[in-house]
């Protein structure tokens, strides 16, 4: 068995360089790699292109990265709960692509399985597929994506083992399964690192083939971006 564990998150993310494509999961501030991307801040790893749902909001997650002017290129589905990532998009301090979620998921899980490019009808007739190939199936047209090609993809989940088999929590399985194994190189984020053979098979979602390297995280916030509650009755 292949140990993949590495010491630290220092060592998880050698060789992320200025100028390369991250695949970063998460859905909000929901399943986020916190400790990969407090690292990348301490690194000032500059000019990178980041695929994710969203940026976080303005004090953490990706936004981290975004007031340090680390980012150049955000690929996301959604803008609304960062103020400095709407400010630098409309500014043109940032280059933005704009993608439904939809397919921002399928372009990574194209990407996991070496499937080069798929047709979808989402964007059709839109800005979203202007200058794409179309073609019509079944009496409906359909605009042809390309899978992501990225340097690293780096996920976190709730518990992994050596050999990179992971487990997600609720709602935290979301980006990070379909970004597994499509990058490079695909980091795994962990709360709770176990020796291989300790997770019951059954209840693996992602095979350690698909992960390069893994590691424990610590002091983990998991804020939330918009709490509500009950009014107390």
């Amino acid at each position: 068995m292949i140990n993949k564990k590495v010491a630290n998150v220092n060592q998880a993310l050698e060789g992320i360089q200025d100028n390369m494509t991250l695949m970063l999961g998460g859905f909000g501030l929901c399943g986020i790699p916190e400790n990969a991307i407090a690292e990348l801040v301490k690194k000032q790893t500059k000019n990178l292109t980041c695929i994710s749902n969203n940026a976080g909001v303005d004090n953490f997650g990706l936004g981290l990265l975004l007031q340090n002017k680390q980012i150049k290129k955000m690929i996301s589905s959604y803008v609304g709960e960062n103020a400095e990532f709407e400010r630098q998009m409309l500014s043109g301090e940032l280059e933005v692509e704009l993608i439904p979620q939809g397919t921002l998921a399928e372009r990574c899980r194209a990407a996991q399985t070496g499937i080069p490019a798929f047709f979808t009808p989402a964007g059709y007739g839109t800005e979203v597929g202007e200058g794409k190939e179309a073609r019509e199936f079944n009496g409906k047209m359909h605009v042809l994506e390309h899978a992501f090609q990225a340097d690293f993809s780096i996920i976190k989940a709730w518990k992994g083992d050596t050999a990179g088999n992971l487990i997600f929590k609720g709602t935290a399985r979301n980006f990070n399964p379909c970004m597994a194994g499509a990058a490079k190189i695909t980091i795994a984020e962990v709360e709770e690192l176990v020796e291989a053979g300790t997770l019951d098979p059954n209840q693996i979602h992602i095979p350690g083939i698909f992960i390069q390297r893994i590691f424990q995280g610590e002091l983990f916030e998991k804020r939330i971006e918009q709490r509500t509650v009950r009014k107390k009755m």
